[in-house]
Order: structure tokens, then C-alpha cells, then sequence
């Protein structure tokens, strides 16, 4: 049977073929998997299966030119294509603590779409914090990337 690691990989590989780019949104856009920003609460994105149909929430207080928009739509998309029948939130301060499984596959799934081998390459002798701050990512998901080998 395959890790999800790997699958998560193979995914990433096969959509950025697929679409040239590493985004979450168009790579959500190219899968069929559509995206709706609403009013949310403190939950800042969700996946869905609705009547056979991908659907991924995120809370319109987060600016869609903002990178925390492309981690929540590559967290989500991550449920998307790995957990497709589980419906999941992505619940602000929580999700990035690792608390299951499945939120762990997404999040090093999201880690591995958005942090790629070059962007790894680029930042080699900045800081954790430096990484941070010049791509805007969060420092749980830049520490989570960075533990994973590099595998493209």
C-alpha cells in the first residue's frame, strides 16, 4: 500500500505537470475542486464533499493576496485529494499543532506543495525566522517542510 507521503508527492508532481505552478488555487481549479470564501468564524478554511462535489471554504477575513490564503487553499487541498470523502476544518491554532492524522498529512502536504527543493535551495543560509519573513508562511509549516527529505 502506498504512504501518504508518497501519494502526497506523486499528487504534487503529477498537478504542477499538469498545471506548470505550484499554486493551490489553480492546481484546486485544474482538480475540479471549487473554492468559496465566506464568512467563517474563527475557522479560517474547510474542506467538503457536497453531492459528489469538492469544495474548499476559506473565511473571507483572510485577503486573498495574503500567503496565509495559499496555506489554508494547500491545507485544504491537501484533505481534498488525500481524505476526499472526510470533511475537514482547518481550525485557527489548532490545525498546525499536528493534532491527527489526517491534519497531518494535509499540513506536510501543503509543506511539500508550497515549499519546494529550490525555494529550500534560496533560503539555505537564512534562519527559520528569515524563511518566515520572506516568504510569509507560517513557522510551523516552514519547520515541517524542513524536516521532510528533500524528494523532488
Amino acid at each position: 500500500m502506498e504512504s501518504t507521503d508518497h501519494k502526497s508527492r506523486r499528487l504534487i508532481r503529477y498537478y504542477v505537470r499538469l498545471t506548470g505552478t505550484r499554486n493551490p488555487v489553480t492546481i484546486a481549479k485544474a482538480a475540479g475542486i471549487r473554492i468559496a470564501i465566506v464568512p467563517l468564524g474563527n475557522i479560517l478554511g474547510n474542506y467538503k464533499l457536497i453531492k459528489r462535489k469538492r469544495w474548499i471554504f476559506v473565511n473571507s477575513d483572510i485577503s486573498v493576496d495574503s500567503p496565509l490564503f495559499l496555506v489554508i487553499v494547500a491545507h485544504e487541498l491537501g484533505h481534498a485529494l488525500l481524505h476526499r470523502k472526510e470533511n475537514c476544518a482547518f481550525i485557527k491554532n489548532k490545525t498546525l499543532l499536528l493534532t491527527s492524522g489526517i491534519e497531518r498529512e494535509a499540513n506536510r502536504f501543503a509543506a511539500e506543495l508550497l515549499i519546494d527543493d529550490d525555494m529550500i535551495s534560496e533560503y539555505k543560509e537564512c534562519t527559520i525566522e528569515q524563511f518566515c519573513q520572506g516568504t510569509g508562511y507560517p513557522k510551523e509549516l516552514v519547520e515541517l517542510r524542513l524536516k521532510q527529505p528533500t524528494a523532488f
